[in-house]
């Protein structure tokens, strides 16, 4: 399976990468390994993740209060976000996808 992060999943882990960087040096890389590992699962398992809204699953990541927001087409995984859990989660709402 290819797994491929929309523009926006990709900012959304910049921007939390950075952010934990300046609150700690290294803690950024903590949060990059972090996704490494969800991302890791996800292409090993990417249907054993549990579905949150129609057909979109859901990968934590350890240590930080984020989640990978993912569907599965065919061979393909979309990242369609990294979600803070204190977010409304109609933030990440794609439209059209139920």
């Amino acid at each position: 399976m290819s797994l491929r992060f929309r523009p926006e999943a990709r900012l959304d882990i910049i921007e939390a990468r950075a952010w934990y960087e300046e609150r700690a040096p290294g803690l950024g890389h903590e949060f990059s390994r972090a996704v490494d590992a969800a991302v890791a699962g996800i292409l090993r398992f990417p249907r054993a993740f549990p579905k949150v809204h129609g057909p979109v699953r859901k990968a934590l990541l350890r240590r930080f209060p984020y989640s990978l927001l993912f569907l599965v087409e065919d061979d393909d995984i979309v990242v369609l976000a990294c979600f803070h859990h204190r977010k409304d989660p109609r933030a990440w709402a794609v439209p059209g996808l139920e």
